[in-house]
């Protein structure tokens, strides 16, 4: 809501509260909860990695006790010395095919020495710091190259479930499926069964028990209960050959073409995955309430990665890797210091030695069962949809499909070679319209206007009649010189014969002029846009009207054309947004803008104010109220947002209204309703009564009282929130989250709620959007 009206008030500042929890608290209080954590954390990612790595370890053909190497070595070696400290190192599982090809090839001593190379490999990359450019691979490629490596997997350890043995190559796997499935081994694949029913079943126990059970990660719970079921019966189970030293790496009877190309496969993908991952587990620490600001040193990572590989090579590990199932399970079970990471390997050393005999227990269907499932995961149908959401399915696909048919170094190969290809079309493939309409002739131009784009651009301006009015839309976001002189010489020979030129309609501007666009900015203001200006002769009292049609008649030729097969499968599914976003009606607050959302992602309320008025209040609230009984219980969003902002109007109405005596007449609609952000103001005055500075910007001071109360509403807000049963009862069965915010509009800033510190923290715009 735009500002009301609001007198000038002096600055009132909270001294600025400490990042990091140290500054807060004695030292020795932070560094002993800080151990607690760390301890905790690394005690559940122990109880996650270890039947994952004897899960890798069986479907590369490699020795079991290769995982448990690989689990030690990496959480020991990459976790004191790397770059990302809450990122767990351990056998990799994106490189289970190639791992897999090169022990059926070379066998397994030679599979420790392409680890070795590699591991040197990526310590040179380091040492010459081009980890950042490894992220600037498509991430079509990247979610393709994993797709394909999940599918490979899937399908072979389908085999094993089954009781039968997968081959090398997954087409083969895929032909001989329909006959395994036939003859299954009806005990293998009981136990493959409860260890799937219970990966997917565990995350949803319900109730306070299910909380509990969650405290024990669902690969750790699927295997136990998989051993359980598999008590006495006649399977096959782990076996771990008594310690020995580890003989050393031989070199493969191989062409050096044939071993650099191994080698090459390895670094690439163990790279890849470690760097991605690294940056996906940064996003989710700094999302976590109470975490100071930091950024991965990926070069450091991308160093401590190979050494590790070295070190692994040398023990008669797997090649290992960063991975995100871990590192996000380190984040979410609190791990503070790289600390978690260290201690997990040394939890897996530990148990190697000590409780081998309990590892061989565990059938080897419930390990087969369990990669199968991380395999399926890697198919994630998130990241198709946005690589379709931006057209670049066919790199994803072809991607997939040559990792499947081929392997990962062609696969990611053939990623590139399409990307470039549908890149150089987009940038080549323009097209021109031209269409006689009353009074005048439309040439609509639609894509790149590139020097490749001239001749077919002046075929189409050929088609204007002499004379005749011409109307010229651009609706690329490019046009090179070529282009441009092609376009200003066809405007100066066409106005000279009698004709006029205008750029996207009655704007009037010649053609030569730059002028904004859709395509070129998130949007364009009306007051800028030629589309919604009125014509000369219309009056004032139309101008307004003139805007509102023009804006829609702008988005019916360049928008809707982009969004209509998305919003039909949306009118087809119905909606399943897993937000709801409660924010002020002010104009300046665009929702879809602020949050990068599109149609079908925000539940979204606005009123006067962002207020949610609590249970109990009178019936004009029962709209908002509505509103969120639909969204929790119907919708079954996943969380809920409320989003105050600078410059509220209906703040600085509450601050007034506050110091006036007597109270401000209410008899006006806009008055009773503001009578819910009185709580607001209360809390704010009780605030600074006892001196506490429960709410503050972690950046920067508070710049006024019409700030500091947009900040108390937020909090006030979500306290309305909670005392609504439905929401109150979603929350306790752990299925809904709230959140605050407030966004800055001078700043285009938007900061973030942190409950436990009171503080409102800057969203950094450095982190990019990447989950592996």
């Amino acid at each position: 809501m735009s500002q009301i009206q609001k007198s000038p008030q002096p600055p009132t500042e909270l001294p600025p509260e400490p990042l990091t929890p140290s500054a807060a608290t004695p030292r020795g209080r932070t560094a002993g909860t800080a151990w607690r954590r760390d301890l905790s954390a690394s005690a559940v990612v122990f109880l996650l990695a270890v039947p994952l790595s004897l899960g890798v370890a069986l479907a590369t053909g490699a020795p079991l006790q290769a995982g448990l190497v690989a689990a030690a070595v990496g959480g020991i070696v990459a976790g004191l010395l790397g770059g990302a400290p809450l990122q767990v190192t351990g056998a990799a599982t994106g490189l289970l095919v190639v791992t897999a090809d090169l022990v059926q090839r070379y066998g397994w001593r030679a599979t420790c020495l392409v680890t070795i190379l590699a591991g040197l490999a990526q310590l040179a990359l380091g040492a010459l710091r081009v980890a950042r450019a490894a992220l600037a691979v498509s991430p079509a490629i990247v979610h393709g190259m994993l797709a394909g490596i999940g599918v490979t997997i899937a399908i072979g350890q389908l085999h094993v479930v089954l009781g039968g043995s997968p081959d090398s190559s997954a087409v083969d796997n895929a032909a001989a499926l329909p006959d395994q499935l036939a003859h299954p081994h009806a005990t293998a694949l009981l136990i493959g069964a409860v260890t799937v029913a219970v990966l997917a079943g565990w995350p949803r126990l319900p109730g306070r028990a299910g909380r509990w059970a969650r405290l024990l990660p669902a690969p750790l719970a699927a295997v136990l209960a998989a051993t359980a079921v598999g008590m006495g019966a006649t399977v096959p189970r782990v076996e771990l050959p008594a310690w020995r030293l580890p003989e050393p790496p031989v070199l493969p009877d191989v062409s050096l073409a044939a071993l650099v190309t191994a080698v090459l496969t390895v670094t690439l993908v163990a790279s890849m995955e470690s760097l991605l991952s690294a940056v996906a587990v940064d996003r989710l620490a700094a999302e976590r309430p109470g975490t100071p600001p930091g950024r991965p040193q990926l070069n450091r990572e991308l160093a401590a990665q190979g050494l590790a590989n070295v070190v692994s090579g040398l023990l008669g590990g797997l090649p290992v890797s960063g991975g995100a199932i871990r590192g996000s399970a380190n984040v979410r079970a609190g791990a503070a210091t790289r600390r978690a990471t260290v201690l997990h390997g040394v939890w897996v050393l530990l148990c190697a030695g000590l409780l081998a005999g309990v590892l061989e227990l565990i059938p080897l269907a419930a390990l087969a069962a369990l990669v199968m499932v991380v395999g399926v995961r890697m198919v994630s149908f998130a990241h198709l949809k946005h690589v379709q959401r931006h057209r670049e399915f066919p790199v994803y696909a072809a991607t997939l499909g040559a990792v499947v048919l081929f392997g990962v170094l062609p696969g990611v190969v053939t990623g590139i070679a399409v990307g470039i290809f549908l890149a150089l079309r987009r940038l080549t493939h323009t097209r021109v319209q031209v269409t006689a309409e009353t009074g005048h002739h439309r040439v609509r131009v639609s894509g790149q206007l590139t020097f490749l784009a001239v001749p077919r651009l002046t075929r189409g301006l050929a088609q204007v009649p002499p004379g005749a009015d011409a109307v010229v839309e651009l609706c690329g976001s490019f046009m090179d010189h070529a282009a441009y002189e092609a376009l200003q010489s066809w405007g100066t020979t066409h106005r000279a014969t009698g004709g006029s030129v205008t750029l996207g309609g009655r704007s009037g501007r010649p053609v030569a002029e730059p002028a904004s666009t859709h395509s070129c900015r998130p949007w364009t203001p009306w007051r800028n846009h030629h589309c919604t200006r009125p014509a000369p002769d219309r009056t004032a009292a139309r101008h307004s009207g003139s805007q509102l049609l023009g804006g829609v008649s702008a988005f019916q030729r360049h928008t809707a054309p982009l969004v209509r097969e998305e919003l039909a499968r949306l009118a087809r599914e119905g909606q399943r947004p897993t937000q709801l976003f409660l924010t002020c009606a002010d104009s300046r607050l665009v929702t879809s803008m602020i949050t990068s959302s599109g149609p079908g992602d925000l539940f979204t309320v606005r009123n006067v104010g962002n207020l949610m008025p609590p249970p109990g209040a009178d019936a004009s609230c029962d709209s908002v109220g509505a509103a969120v009984e639909y969204a929790v219980e119907v919708l079954r969003v996943d969380s809920i947002t409320v989003c105050g902002h600078s410059g509220c109007g209906a703040m600085a109405a509450l601050l007034d209204a506050a110091g006036s005596s007597p109270p401000s007449n209410e008899a006006t609609p806009l008055a009773r309703w503001l009578r819910h952000g009185r709580p607001s103001l209360a809390r704010m005055a009780r605030i600074g009564r006892l001196g506490r500075g429960e709410v503050a910007l972690a950046e920067r001071p508070v710049a006024d009282d019409q700030e500091r109360l947009a900040l108390v509403n937020v909090r006030q807000q979500l306290d309305h929130l909670r005392a609504h049963p439905c929401v109150a009862r979603r929350m306790a069965e752990g299925t809904l989250t709230l959140h605050g915010m407030y966004f800055h509009v001078a700043e285009a800033q938007a900061y973030l709620l942190d409950e436990r510190s009171g503080r409102f923290r800057a969203v950094r715009a450095d982190v990019p959007a990447i989950g592996v």
